[in-house]
């Protein structure tokens, strides 16, 4: 079978599903070609992609920029177009309805659609964007969603049909099998971060974006009655971290002999499987995730986890783990504090974690799955 995958810009979670999809397709015998913009195939070591993003549908293309018929007529080669994100999926199907012969086209659902702003223009992008979305998605024969409330959009938007598509972190299975570090080495790798060993560790995986909602994180530090360190590790946008890290540096110095939650930001790392063994509590507090994947890894990890009551996070997390409000700083300090404070509830709650992660599909499951649905229509005739 051939397979044209199609994913604008990404270097986050959408990315690392697509690569690990990738990578099992080509490993069962199927031949693969990927489209994406430049900076993606840089992220993800793509040597071999189509380097085609963002596309132009002008004859005269700016410079940097490729006319799409290019992604038209690539279409007319394969059995499958699988197009993952918003923007692909308008892409994949404009190529797909002038294939001949048409392959299946398949879109993949990773994000809700982002707020519309509050200005007469930002209403009226917002609503042209959903309506090419819409128009995109009842052209394709199957729409996933890497969580419950993506389905329920793409049926919103008209899509014929629709599916539940797990997204699985690859990492899950190496951190279910290793424990936590030890005294000794937790000592000795925080120290070589310059993060201070004496103290409790608050770990936040993510990149730094507005839909991370860090402000809120920075927030729960401050109101958190823990001498702990937040430790954030990711990057992302620059001017939105330096405010992070001045409104951190704000943080009120402890009173007597109370110290003060500090946080630091650590930058991208290569090393986060050492992160998450180190680390006593895990927070997210993003404004929506379908099922996140550093969350998935926190679990098996064996940490407790406090995430946002959003998206696919209840669904992931279930009863092994904390839920609290969007944008409730409060609410993300209190259930730090007593985690921090009752080792029993840390333990039992990131065991349960585990239990959980236990039972999840792993990457392979899912390409297998994958396969099935590139070669069943929507009536279930193969």
């Amino acid at each position: 079978m051939k397979v044209l995958m199609v994913l604008g810009r990404a270097a986050g979670g959408v990315g690392a599903h697509v690569d690990a999809l990738v990578t099992g397709l080509r490993e069962q015998g199927h031949e693969v070609e990927v489209v994406t913009a430049d900076s993606t195939a840089r992220t993800f070591g793509w040597t071999d992609a189509l380097r085609l993003w963002p596309v132009h549908s002008g004859v005269r293309a700016p410079r940097g920029l490729v006319d799409w018929h290019r992604i038209m007529r690539l279409a007319c080669t394969v059995d499958v177009v699988h197009a993952h994100g918003h923007q692909a999926a308008v892409v994949a199907a404009v190529a797909v309805s002038r294939a001949r012969p048409r392959p299946r086209l398949v879109v993949s659902l990773h994000n809700d659609l982002p707020p519309a702003g509050p200005s007469a223009s930002a209403r009226a992008r917002a609503s042209v964007a959903r309506r090419l979305l819409s128009w995109s998605l009842r052209r394709a024969d199957l729409v996933t969603g890497a969580s419950a409330d993506l389905v329920e959009l793409a049926d919103r938007l008209g899509a014929r049909c629709t599916e539940l598509a797990l997204v699985p972190s690859a990492a899950v299975a190496d951190l279910r099998g290793r424990p936590a570090l030890d005294a000794t080495e937790r000592a000795a790798f925080l120290a070589a971060a310059g993060i201070a060993t004496d103290r409790p560790v608050v770990l936040t995986v993510s990149r730094i974006a507005p839909q991370k909602d860090l402000p809120t994180l920075v927030q729960a530090a401050r109101l958190s009655h823990a001498a702990a360190t937040w430790v954030v590790v990711g990057d992302g946008d620059a001017r939105l971290r330096a405010r992070l890290e001045e409104e951190a540096d704000g943080i009120p110095q402890g009173e007597g002999d109370v110290a003060a939650a500090q946080v630091r930001f650590v930058g991208a790392r290569t090393d986060v499987p050492e992160w998450f063994r180190a680390a006593d509590v895990f927070v997210l507090t993003s404004r929506w995730e379908a099922r996140a994947l550093v969350v998935q890894e926190a679990m098996a990890a064996g940490l407790p986890v406090v995430v946002t009551r959003t998206g696919g996070l209840p669904d992931l997390v279930g009863d092994a783990g904390s839920l609290v409000a969007v944008g409730d700083p409060a609410a993300v300090a209190d259930r730090v504090d007593h985690l921090l404070s009752d080792p029993a509830a840390r333990l039992r709650d990131g065991a349960a974690a585990r239990v959980l992660a236990a039972g999840w599909p792993t990457p392979d499951d899912e390409t297998r799955r994958w396969v099935e649905r590139y070669v069943t229509d929507p009536r279930g005739v193969t």
